[in-house]
């Protein structure tokens, strides 16, 4: 007896939680290696918080876990286990450097010996129940196309927020935090999450628009001159971003996802040139003008200069020039985990130069290995978009996977000297509560996304039954159908 296909999709769905819980208690043990390695390099002895660790870790990703498999059992099994691996990875390096922050940095009385993991374990806790509680509450994706203009409207509030609310955080370069009483807030993580979604809605209703062309130049067909407004006044909004906050990473991410989900839109690569013309020349002027945003342009053009007596006074940091000797010094493999000196990098444990640590003491290796996790997070990604069926849902996922993929690129291309520092906080992986919360989020809307393309293809529709055609009535000589005719 055969199967329905609906009973063969439901059978093919729990398999895909299966394999997702497998994959989760493996990267639960590979971050529980991890922890046990660093400590025994650093102590000599295992770790005293081991068992509430692994405990703690394990309980929040069958939560997690529990939660897709009753309220999105045709979700992607890698995205969730991807996630995991990299949050509680990023707590294993947290502490490694906490260690050594208190140990070297004691006698400075700075805040750097002042520890950061266990305010990163409580974010942790915020963001994996948030993401729990979203996936558990939205029954469907499309029921944030409802709210579109309101998001804006929030994303926008929150975008402009920090330049009116100084705090400390802004001796140190960007004006990206809301200093509140016992709290600190950097809106711009949750602003890339909210503006993809409006990304979305509104390509969506003028794709066909801006999919027209005008004038052919140079081998190009360019968009019609009244197109080109939307992207004129998005290309504004992020150059007023980085004037007035001076973050040239939120610019970078929130222009090249707008471009990336045009282009997807209407497959014309000229927006993709005319974007990235735009952002190029913007970037340029800003950066020639803006001291702050200037002088990571100095830095990374003579990272080793600030060794000199009389350097260029725009340079007021080694740590890009510290950064190359960290990642020289890993080599192939690494020095091992725990058995290198990140926190001669201030920093580190509390920025996007926590991925030195991954370069000095895993090596090429390691490195190679972590931008391979975050590829195949992007890579689930789109191909959740390929496999949706309405364009919303397609636009969106992109939109999303893109955010992710430019904020890794722009974040390790800064500690690796490809491009300048732009101070965002490398997903999932350095600390900060609202990085960590925004990407959870991120990832649930990726589960509910792949849960409707999973249940497209797995669970289709039954096919209505055909409608006989209709045959064609003879007139009989002397029949009533003969007399109405």
């Amino acid at each position: 007896m055969t199967d329905s296909p609906r009973s063969a999709g439901r059978r093919l769905a729990a398999r895909r939680r299966n394999l997702e819980l497998v994959l989760l208690l493996a990267a639960v043990v590979v971050c529980l290696a991890g922890y046990v390695t660093a400590n025994e390099a650093l102590n000599h002895t295992l770790p005293k918080g081991l068992l509430l660790y692994g405990t703690g870790l394990s309980a929040l990703a069958v939560a997690l876990h529990m939660a897709i498999r009753r309220f999105a059992p045709y979700a992607d099994p890698l995205i969730l286990p991807l996630a995991a691996f990299l949050t509680g990875f990023g707590l294993v390096l947290l502490n490694r450097l906490d260690q050594s922050y208190a140990l070297f940095h004691a006698a400075k009385g700075d805040y750097q010996k002042l520890p950061s993991a266990p305010n990163q374990v409580m974010w942790t806790v915020i963001a994996s129940a948030v993401a729990a509680g979203l996936i558990i509450v939205v029954k469907h994706h499309r029921i944030f196309q409802r709210y579109v203009y309101l998001i804006m409207t929030g994303a926008l509030i929150l975008l402009a927020a920090p330049a009116f609310f100084p705090s400390s955080a802004e001796d140190f370069g960007a004006k990206r935090w809301i200093k509140l009483p016992g709290v600190s807030l950097e809106p711009d993580e949750f602003v890339k999450v909210a503006i993809t979604v409006f990304f979305a809605g509104y390509l969506m209703a003028s794709r066909d628009a801006l999919a027209l062309t005008g004038r052919r130049f140079w081998g190009m067909n360019l968009p019609r001159g009244r197109n080109v407004g939307p992207v004129l006044a998005i290309w504004v909004v992020s150059l007023l971003v980085l004037i007035f906050e001076r973050d040239l990473g939120t610019s970078l991410i929130f222009f090249g996802v707008f471009v990336v989900m045009l282009y997807v839109a209407t497959e014309r690569t000229s927006w993709v040139v005319l974007g990235l013309l735009m952002a190029v020349g913007g970037a340029a002027v800003v950066g020639d003008m803006e001291p702050h945003v200037h002088g990571r342009v100095e830095a990374w053009l003579h990272p080793l200069d600030i060794y000199l007596p009389h350097h260029n006074p725009a340079l007021i940091s080694d740590q890009p020039a510290q950064a190359l000797f960290s990642f020289g010094t890993g080599h192939l493999v690494g020095t091992g985990l725990g058995q290198g000196r990140p926190y001669l990098i201030g920093f580190a444990g509390r920025s996007d130069f926590i991925f030195t640590t991954i370069g000095e003491e895993l090596g090429l290796a390691g490195v190679t290995a972590f931008l391979l996790v975050y590829t195949l997070f992007v890579q689930r990604g789109l191909r959740t978009a390929i496999a949706l069926t309405d364009p919303f849902g397609k636009l969106l996922a992109t939109g999303l996977s893109a955010a992710v993929a430019l904020q890794v690129f722009v974040v390790v291309g800064g500690v690796t000297g490809l491009i300048p520092l732009t101070g965002k906080a490398l997903p999932f992986l350095a600390a900060g509560g609202s990085s960590l919360l925004a990407n959870w989020l991120l990832t649930a809307v990726l589960i509910k996304l792949s849960d409707a393309a999973g249940r497209a293809e797995l669970e289709p529709e039954p096919e209505a039954a055909p409608v006989p055609p209709v045959q064609p009535t003879l007139a009989v000589p002397g029949s009533p159908a003969s007399a109405a005719l």
